[in-house]
């Protein structure tokens, strides 16, 4: 509950202008990985602001990426798969998954982008460990808030910063 709270607060303040030219004083994502029973898949769905994703591509070296824009470079979306693929892990009964990149849109306001990815097959889920460090190299403020909805709608929620990226969760 108290997470609930916590990612209502961020999400409302978060639109707040911090007046230094970023459209936002909190550097905070969120993720909803959930267990989709009929497919035997984990179905990622992740929202993170596009200013804050391309400074950390940037600082990598992949500059005036325009994401979600009519002058959005052609390689933005595979730097964009490479770089969640780098900064989120799950592991599901002790074996790592391997996620596919299914795409991305912006957001309603156009300040932040969602971006899809869905696992292998995934059979029966007990014990999930969660590395979440996405834009953590950029901004030692960021926070990743992660909800994870398990076999039977059971619900665990998780709070990622830098020196605490890493959880696990059983079902």
């Amino acid at each position: 509950m108290k997470y609930m709270l916590l990612f209502a607060l961020l999400s409302f303040t978060a639109r707040a202008n911090d007046g230094g030219g970023s459209d936002h004083q909190f550097h905070v994502s969120k993720c909803l990985i959930e267990y989709s029973e009929p497919d035997h898949t984990l179905q990622v769905s992740m929202h993170i602001f596009i200013d804050d994703l391309e400074e950390a591509l940037r600082r990598l070296g992949a500059d005036k990426l325009f994401i979600c824009t009519k002058m959005e470079d052609p390689k933005a979306e595979t730097y964009v798969e490479r770089y969640i693929a780098d900064h989120l892990a799950v592991t599901v009964n002790g074996k790592k998954q391997h996620f596919t990149f299914i795409g991305k849109e912006p957001s309603e306001d156009l300040a932040g982008v969602w971006c899809y990815l869905e696992s292998d097959k995934v059979d029966a889920v007990k014990d999930v460990s969660l590395k979440f460090d996405l834009l953590m190299e950029a901004f030692d403020d960021q926070k990743n808030l992660v909800s994870i909805l398990g076999p039977k709608k059971q619900q665990g929620s998780f709070l990622f910063e830098k020196g605490a990226a890493e959880d696990k969760i059983s079902f």
